[in-house]
Order: structure tokens, then C-alpha cells, then sequence
């Protein structure tokens, strides 16, 4: 073992070596670079027009029109409290209520962690912020003609406000999503006793709508905030500054909960195989951790991205319009029809919910079974439509008269590529994922009789089938974007390609609550099974009787055990079907956030520095070389963080699970399990974070059109490596669940094969594939700063200072990616 060590620490030190010469060669370009330049201040600068200078329909000017959409905000928020508050009073059993209040408890002790865990990396953040607004960003010329740098005091601490706000809102919806989430999987589980299914599916319908119209709402709420109240050379930086921060909380939120619900589900789905127990049985210690988990990663995890999700493509588009767009009075008829637009997609989701509502309720209240995908399924595309139709109505009342009378129903049709692509998409996941998919259903037949090996071939299969689909529908959408932008859109902006890039990434999230709503019904019926079993209540003495008394019905048990099963695998469907949503918006979003980057750096782009964005300007293709290797690395440190995790949470159940003699683990095995859980999430993550902030800081040290080159490749590299991990996990957890469900086959080899399979595609469906969206994200909002601020000091420093931190940056950023396997290595020695 040591002489491996020893060999490896060899290889690496080669590594850097040649790493360090190629930097050495690659600065001085960046310093003539930056020497040249005559960018002034980039994002730092940018000014909002004033929104009072042009009327609307009805003579009603920008601002007071965009008043409007608080109401619409506070509306949604009411929305999602009453619907919290309906779930609350809902009924249920006290041993299940019991189960519940636990898996809040353990929940909010892991939050709590991770909010003191957010604030370290935020002070990583804030410093960076910090010294570049405050001293190094170009902030105009004196009458001298001597350039001016670092923005006043408050400014700064404005941003850095700002920067915290953004964190706390991605903190704040995750903890609404957690809190109600743990209402509602107690209670779908005890409305299953009745036998009947509609009350399995509305009850985390309702939970998911709740948090997609609160989430939704108090994005939308700050973002107009900033818009309305703050200042306008003031507001491009707070802008910035929230979407860096609640891009900084979806990121950690996203790998540490990804790594923890991973342990967890995989150290509890193991002793199905080891000990051949049932499902979720209540003497397993790791039940518990895997139900924190189901909250952790699949609800706090998408929490927390959807609201920066929905942040970070609006300031993206925000930045956009100011740096591209030539007339101030066409940049606020842009932003407000922006604005516009999302105000009126709140509207549509929570119409399109209620009338799906309606129709569901009339087909299935009384129904003995259902299919639980097909009202999902009706959903997403009655609130597609209903979008498309808002957006035409809304653009004709708004800016029909702008450009040539003709771009209103352009505009419109570019974002409905987008609103297509959030429906559209979830069709093709359904088809490598669903329970009915025929994927699905080769996993396992080839399950039968090449047992796990064949089903986790046929799982890969599927997952690299999904990426080839999904990603030409994904190009085919933005195709029709681009040239609908060629038909007048180039007599308005530079890039209008981009523009409408932009925009397609912006209708994804056409529909945002229920985009949220299908993927949070995921983890509630997935808990509901297991609180079910947890409470162990058909086990309870006279508990037919007193479900009868207090409760007026009698028990169903054999069918609330099926409904639930069936419901599950429904919600791993929808799980499925939102993550290619989410990392479409990241990487079509990320487009125009390079294009921000690219229109900084080449001083609006000058034909002289845009030459460099070719395969011809060799820092740019070795850009590209590095962005796929970072893709790679994150995929290998997240997974073994959550193997090295896995492995100890199942050396530590095998050797305490007690199955004779008692009905349940006791509460401090459960505990000491979650802890496992915890400290590997946050080690995984820490080194994860640190990895990318430094790395980044590298590579925009290193030359600013290597940069571009790297976030080209992170997007696209990330892109198609997330739809297959995702769409392949997503298949083998379904594959699973066709053999427990439909076969009926518990506990036989076939189960523990597509068990097997489940486990592989734990962490590629849950934890690699979906913190790739917000760590493109973070990666490019962070780069806007990493990148100027690299320029500012070439420019007053020269080219020594620059290559030295380059240096500097790239060993310890090389040195988290050391520790994210070598120190995270299992190595066999056993945790006490």
C-alpha cells in the first residue's frame, strides 16, 4: 500500500510539474491581454435604465406595472402557506406522526450543520468579493484621465448583503421543503389505510405545489426588489452578488445532500440482500438516515437548485440586455416583458394546478386504483399550454410596438421552444425511466438471467441512449430559437443567437412550480412507504378498532401497501423527468452567461480578441481539454465520497443490526448512522467546493480566453454526463421497482440484482448528475468575478503576480482533488 502511495504522489508531482510549465507559458498571453484591454469594470457597472421612462399598455409606465407582480409574489407565498397549512391538519395515526417528527428532527440537526458549514464557504466568496469591488474593479476616469478603481464602502457591503440574502434564500426554501415534506409523507401514508389511491397522490402533489408556488414567489420577490427599489448603478452588482450567493447554497446543498441520502440509501438497501429482510424494516438502523436522506437530497437538493436555478437565468438575461442591447428604452421594454413574463407563469402554474386539480379529483376520489403518472403527466402539459398561450397574450399586450411590430409573437415563439422543452423532456425521460418503459423492462429481463452484471449493462445502455435523444431534442429546440433570432432581432442587440439561447433557457422554467412540484412529489412517497412500515401498525393491538372509531373507515392494509409501492415508483419517474429540466436550464443558461464574460473581456466584441475564441488560439482548445477533465473528477469525487461513506454505514449496521428479539433499531444506532452519513457529506463536499473555487481562480488566472474555453466545456461535457447518469439511474431504481411491485418478487436473486443495479445507480441519478447544474452554475457566475478580477490585477501588477497566484491557486486546488480520494480512500480500518 505504501509503495502505491508513493508511486501515486510521483505521478502527481509530474502532473503539476507539467502543469505549472504549461502556465508558465500561458500567462504572459493573458498579461498582453489584460494590458491592452479596455474594459472597464464589466458587471461592476452595470446600470439599470430607468423603468419609469416608457409606458406600457394602458399608458402604465415600467415600475409601476412590475408593482403588480408583488402582489402576484404575495399571492403565490399565500398559495404555499395554505397549502402547508391544509397538510398540517390532515389526519394521522400518532405512530406515524411519531416516525415523521423524527425524520424532521434528525433533518433539521443536518440543516443546522449545514447552514454553520455555508457561512465557511461564504467567507471563501466574500473575500474575493470583497477585495475586487473594494479595490481592484474600474469604476470610470477621472477628469484627469486616471482610472478609478473600488466602489464606496456601503456599495461593497451592499453586495456582500446581497451575496448572503441569495445564500439564505436557497437555505430558507430548503428548510420549507424539508419542514412540509415531513408533514406530508405521514400523511399520505395514513390516507393509504383507506384503501383508496387519489389521496396518495394529492397529498405530495400538494406538498410539491406548495413549495414550487413559495419557492417560485419569493425569487421572484427579491429579484423585483432589487429591480423596483434599489438604485440603478447599484443594482447590476446586487444582482450578481445574490445570484453568486444563492448559487454558493444550491451547490453545497446540492453535493452534500446528494452524498448523504446516497450513504444512507445504499447502506440501508444492502441488508435487503445481506439479511433478507423487507423493505424499510424498522430493525434496520440505516431506515431512519435513509429517510433524512430522501428529505436531504431529494428535497433539499432540488429546493435550493430550483430557486438559484430560477435566479441565476434571470440575471443572466438581466446582464444580457444591459451589455448587448443598444437603446435604453428597448432595454427596460425587455426587462419588463421579462418580468412580465415570470409574474405571469406564477398565474399559470397555480391556474393550471387548480383546473388539473379539479379534473383528477372527479376521475379518481372514488376510483379502487389509478395510474399515478397519468394526472402528473396532464399537469406538466396542461401548464405548458396554458404558458404558451399567457406568453402570446402578454407579449401583444406589451411590446407589440417594438422593432419592427413583429418581434412581440419572435419573442414569444423563442421562449415557447423553451416551455416545450420543460414537457417535452419529461416525455423522453419517461421513456429510459417510467415503470411502462421498455428500457426498464430489458434491465429486467437481462436481470433474469445474467443477474446484476447484465442489468447493470442494460442500465448503461439506457443512460447513453437517453443523452443521444435528449440531447438532439435539446439542440432542436434551440435551433428553431436561433433562427427565429435571425428574423430582426440583430436591429436591436449584438449576438441576438445568444439572446435567444437565453430565452430557451428561461421558458425550461416556463412552469417552474409544477417543475418543482412533480420533482418534490419524489421524496414524499418514497417516505410515505417507509413510514408506513416504520410505525409498524398493523401491528398495533385493536387498531382496526380504533381506526374505525376516531377515524370513521376501516383499514385496508394489503392495498395501502400497494398504492404506496405503485406511487413510489411513480415519484421516481417524476424525479427523473425534472433533472434533465434543471440541467438544461444550466447549461442553455450558461450560454449567456459566457457570452457576458465573452463581451467583457473583448471590449464589446472587438474582431482582434474575438479571434481568440478559435481552435487556432491554443489556450482556448487546452481550455476545453481542462473543462471535460473537472467534469470528470467531480463525477469520481462525488461517488467516492459517497462509496467511502456507504462502506462504513454498512460496517457499522452489519455489526450492530439486531433482528432477534426486538421490532425496532434502537434511536442511537439510527443516530450514530445519520452521523456517518453527515460527516461524510461534509468532507465530500468541502473538498468538492474547494477544489472548483480554486480551480476556478486558477484557470481565470491562467488566460482569459483558456477561461472561455473551460466553461464551455464544463456546460457541455456536464450536460450530456449528467442526462446519463441521471436517465441510467433513474432506469435500474425503476427496474427495482417493477420487480417488487408488479412481479411481486421480493427477495429472490432477481430482486437482489436489480437491487444491486439500484445501488450503482444511487449516486448516478442523486448525487453526480444533479449537482452538476448548480457547480456549472457557481463555476460561471464565480468566473465573472475570478476572471476580471485576474485582468485588474495583470493590468496594475503585470504578468509576475498573476502567474505566481496562478500557481498558487492550481496547487491547492490540485491538492482537494488529492484529498477527495486519497483522503476519502477506504482503506478497511474499521469506525468505532
Amino acid at each position: 500500500m505504501l509503495g502505491i502511495r508513493t508511486r501515486g504522489k510521483t505521478v502527481l508531482a509530474g502532473v503539476l510539474l507539467a502543469a505549472l510549465s504549461a502556465l508558465a507559458v500561458l500567462v504572459p498571453a493573458a498579461t498582453g491581454f489584460a494590458q491592452e484591454s479596455g474594459h472597464h469594470g464589466g458587471e461592476a457597472t452595470l446600470a439599470l435604465p430607468d423603468l419609469k421612462s416608457v409606458t406600457f399598455a394602458g399608458g402604465i409606465d415600467g415600475h409601476t406595472l412590475l408593482l403588480f407582480g408583488l402582489a402576484i409574489c404575495a399571492l403565490g407565498m399565500a398559495f404555499g402557506i395554505a397549502a402547508y397549512s391544509r397538510i398540517r391538519k390532515l389526519p394521522v395515526h400518532q405512530s406515524m406522526a411519531e416516525i415523521s417528527e423524527l425524520i424532521y428532527e434528525t433533518c433539521k440537526t443536518y440543516l443546522l450543520q449545514q447552514g454553520k458549514f455555508l457561512i465557511l464557504l461564504w467567507i471563501f466568496i466574500g473575500s474575493i468579493v470583497l477585495v475586487y469591488f473594494g479595490s481592484l474593479a474600474v469604476t470610470g476616469v477621472d477628469a484627469a484621465g486616471q482610472i478609478q478603481r473600488g466602489f464606496p464602502p456601503l456599495k461593497v457591503a451592499v453586495i456582500l448583503l446581497f451575496s448572503l440574502i441569495g445564500m439564505a434564500g436557497s437555505y430558507s426554501v430548503a428548510w420549507f421543503g424539508i419542514r412540509i415534506n415531513t408533514l406530508a409523507n405521514s400523511r399520505t401514508a395514513f390516507a393509504s389505510l383507506t384503501g383508496k389511491p387519489y389521496s396518495c397522490y394529492a397529498i405530495p402533489l400538494r406538498a410539491g405545489m406548495s413549495i414550487g408556488m413559495a419557492l417560485i414567489s419569493v425569487e421572484l420577490l427579491i429579484m423585483l426588489i432589487i429591480l423596483l427599489f434599489i438604485p440603478g448603478d447599484m443594482a447590476g452588482p446586487c444582482f450578481i452578488g445574490f445570484a453568486i450567493g444563492e448559487s454558493l447554497g444550491a451547490a453545497a446543498l446540492r453535493i452534500a445532500g446528494g452524498i448523504f441520502t446516497k450513504i444512507a440509501d445504499i447502506g440501508s438497501d444492502l441488508m435487503k440482500i445481506v439479511f433478507k429482510i423487507k423493505e424499510d424494516d424498522a430493525r434496520n438502523p440505516g431506515v431512519i438516515a435513509d429517510c433524512t436522506g430522501d428529505n436531504a437530497g431529494d428535497s433539499v437538493g432540488p429546493s435550493a437548485d430550483g430557486f438559484e436555478t430560477y435566479g441565476v437565468t434571470g440575471v443572466a438575461l438581466i446582464s444580457f440586455i444591459l451589455l448587448a442591447v443598444r437603446e435604453p428604452m428597448v432595454q427596460v421594454q425587455l426587462l419588463v416583458w421579462i418580468f412580465a413574463m415570470r409574474i405571469m407563469m406564477v398565474i399559470a402554474s397555480g391556474l393550471s394546478y387548480q383546473v388539473n386539480e379539479a379534473i383528477s379529483k372527479r376521475q379518481y376520489v372514488n376510483a379502487d386504483k389509478m395510474d399515478f403518472e397519468h394526472p402528473l403527466t396532464r399537469l406538466v402539459w396542461l401548464t405548458s399550454f396554458v404558458s404558451i398561450a399567457l406568453t402570446y397574450v402578454v407579449s401583444y399586450v406589451l411590446v407589440r410596438g417594438l422593432g419592427d411590430g413583429s418581434l412581440w409573437w419572435k419573442l414569444s415563439t423563442v421562449i415557447t421552444c423553451g416551455t416545450l422543452a420543460g414537457a417535452i423532456i419529461p416525455e423522453l425521460v419517461k421513456i429510459f425511466t417510467s415503470m411502462h418503459s421498455r428500457h426498464v423492462a430489458e434491465i429486467v429481463t437481462s436481470s433474469k438471467e445474467g443477474g446484476a452484471s447484465l442489468n447493470i449493462l442494460s442500465g448503461l445502455v439506457a443512460g447513453n441512449f437517453s443523452a443521444y435523444w435528449l440531447g438532439l431534442a435539446i439542440m432542436a429546440l434551440m435551433a428553431i430559437a436561433y433562427g427565429v433570432s435571425t428574423l430582426g432581432l440583430a436591429s436591436l442587440m449584438i449576438a441576438p443567437a445568444v439572446f435567444a439561447f437565453g430565452l430557451v433557457a428561461f421558458g425550461f422554467l416556463g412552469m417552474g412550480p409544477v417543475t418543482i412540484a412533480v420533482d418534490s412529489y419524489g421524496p414524499v412517497t418514497d417516505n410515505a412507504q417507509s413510514i408506513y412500515e416504520l410505525s409498524l401498525i398493523e401491528t398495533i393491538p385493536g387498531i382496526r378498532e380504533q381506526l374505525r372509531s376516531q377515524f370513521g373507515f376501516t383499514p385496508d392494509f394489503q392495498k395501502a401497501k400497494d398504492n404506496l409501492e405503485e406511487n413510489d415508483g411513480a415519484g421516481n419517474t417524476f424525479k427523473a423527468t425534472a433533472k434533465p429540466v434543471l440541467i438544461g436550464t444550466a447549461v442553455v443558461g450558461a450560454t449567456t452567461m459566457i457570452f457576458s464574460i465573452i463581451v467583457a473581456l473583448t471590449e464589446g466584441l472587438k474582431p482582434e480578441y474575438v479571434a481568440n475564441l478559435s481552435l487556432l488560439h491554443a489556450p482556448f482548445l487546452l481550455g476545453l481539454i481542462a473543462g471535460g477533465a473537472m467534469i470528470y473528477w467531480f463525477t469520481g469525487a462525488s461517488t467516492q465520497a459517497v462509496t467511502a461513506g456507504a462502506y462504513r454505514a454498512v460496517e457499522f449496521i452489519k455489526r450492530n443490526i439486531k433482528l432477534e428479539g426486538t421490532t425496532k433499531a434502537s434511536v442511537q444506532d439510527s443516530k450514530k448512522v445519520v452521523e456517518i452519513c453527515t460527516q461524510y457529506a461534509q468532507k465530500g463536499m468541502f473538498n468538492i467546493f474547494l477544489a472548483v473555487f480554486f480551480g476556478t481562480l486558477a484557470f481565470a488566472f491562467i488566460e482569459p480566453f483558456f477561461f472561455i474555453g473551460y466553461l464551455v466545456s464544463i456546460a457541455l461535457f456536464g450536460l450530456f454526463q449528467a442526462i446519463f447518469m441521471a436517465n441510467a439511474g433513474g432506469a435500474w431504481d425503476n427496474a427495482k421497482k417493477v420487480v417488487e411491485v408488479v412481479l411481486k418478487e421480493k427477495g429472490t436473486p432477481l430482486h437482489d440484482a436489480t437491487v444491486v443495479g439500484d445501488t450503482v445507480g444511487d449516486p448516478f441519478k442523486d448525487t453526480s448528475s444533479v449537482a452538476m447544474n448548480p457547480i456549472i452554475k457557481f463555476t460561471t457566475l464565480f468566473g465573472l468575478l475570478a476572471v476580471e478580477l485576474a485582468v485588474s490585477l495583470a493590468r496594475q501588477q503585470g504578468p509576475t503576480l498573476t502567474s505566481v497566484l496562478a500557481g498558487i491557486f492550481f496547487l491547492i486546488s490540485m491538492g482537494f482533488v488529492w484529498r477527495s480520494f486519497y483522503g476519502m480512500q477506504i482503506t478497511g480500518t474499521s469506525t468505532k
